[in-house]
């Protein structure tokens, strides 16, 4: 995807546009416009072709007279109602992740797994139109479903991403040359059992993030990082976030908050044959023992199987909905072409 073909998020609605519905008490509905479609509710019916060729910010009104606020979706907004095959890396923790993981312009990036893909939307962005994302999924139908969000979000697949299907470890030699990886995010449910083969792909200095969902997650990877003697002293964090109810003096916070989601834990690359200085730490027993390590279970660490029916239908409305944005920007294209 080329620099001067990334749509901009703004111009007058168009068939194919992701459209966010804001009605009466609040309620979101999201839309892929067509000339035909109607969005229908116990309150009537909204005529699609009312929003096309109206500007972000219009205020329409459906059968009923009921008014709803048009916009298009922000990367957070659509992050939270796409389809989803895996469950999401949040908006609040995908913010921290571009942050702790230092994602910069023209990084070469390597991301697993990909889940359903809404950190690779903040990572795409991220790395800018001359970066690279390499995202690697074990499973062809979560690739799919991410391909699907992603080209959604674009227009189209973006020249910068590459989806590989496989296991990082066996797949990561084969695809990136050692040492030419500026930044590594693991979202996986065992990632030290990869860090051999990141710490062999990061450039000297590179980052690697992990997200993990559990406290005992938490503590095996940083005992391993630890253990290799390759990385720096790893840092550890979770990010809550509270909102705020404010209307005249009526200041407090929301009765409910984003609390825990997942830890991120970061370090970085040392150069090879670097002995980092020691930290003195209080002597503890070990993190885990054998029968730790038998434990360890996709269910005792809360991954969440979905069913093949229900996944196959998310996959299918990621794919409609990526068609409908490649439609979109083919009718901007088409429009700059007679402008």
């Amino acid at each position: 995807m080329t620099e001067s073909r990334v749509p901009r998020p703004s111009g007058p609605f168009r068939p194919g546009d992701r459209v966010q519905l804001t009605g009466p008490k609040g309620r979101l509905h999201t839309v892929t416009l067509r000339e035909d479609g109607e969005l229908h509710t116990h309150q009537g019916v909204l005529r699609h072709r009312d929003l096309i060729g109206l500007p972000d910010g219009s205020v329409v009104a459906n059968s009923s007279g009921h008014d709803y606020l048009a916009l298009r979706p922000l990367l957070r907004d659509f992050a939270m109602s796409m389809p989803r095959g895996a469950a999401i890396v949040y908006p609040k923790d995908a913010a921290q992740i571009v942050m702790q993981a230092d994602i910069f312009p023209g990084a070469t990036v390597v991301e697993a797994g990909v889940g359903s893909g809404a950190l690779s939307l903040s990572l795409l962005r991220a790395v800018g139109p001359v970066g690279s994302l390499i995202s690697f999924e074990r499973r062809e139908d979560f690739a799919d479903v991410a391909r699907g969000n992603v080209e959604t979000f674009f227009g189209e697949h973006p020249d910068t991403w590459r989806v590989v299907v496989g296991d990082l470890v066996e797949s990561l030699p084969n695809e990136v040359p050692a040492g030419t990886v500026d930044r590594v995010v693991l979202d996986m449910l065992a990632p030290w059992e990869c860090m051999d083969a990141v710490a062999d792909a990061l450039t000297p200095g590179g980052v690697v993030l992990c997200y993990v969902a559990t406290a005992t997650q938490l503590s095996r990877v940083a005992e391993y990082i630890r253990g290799t003697g390759l990385f720096t002293e790893p840092d550890a964090s979770e990010t809550m976030v509270r909102g705020w109810h404010v209307e005249g003096l009526a200041v407090r916070p929301d009765h409910r908050m984003v609390a825990h989601t997942g830890f991120l834990l970061t370090a970085r690359r040392l150069a090879p044959g670097a002995v980092a200085p020691s930290v003195k730490r209080r002597a503890s027993k070990s993190s885990y023992g054998d029968e730790d390590v038998e434990a360890w279970t996709p269910g005792a660490v809360g991954d969440r199987e979905i069913s093949d029916k229900n996944l196959r239908k998310r996959a299918r409305e990621a794919e409609k909905a990526a068609e409908g944005a490649r439609l979109a920007a083919a009718s901007r294209d088409s429009g700059h072409a007679t402008e």
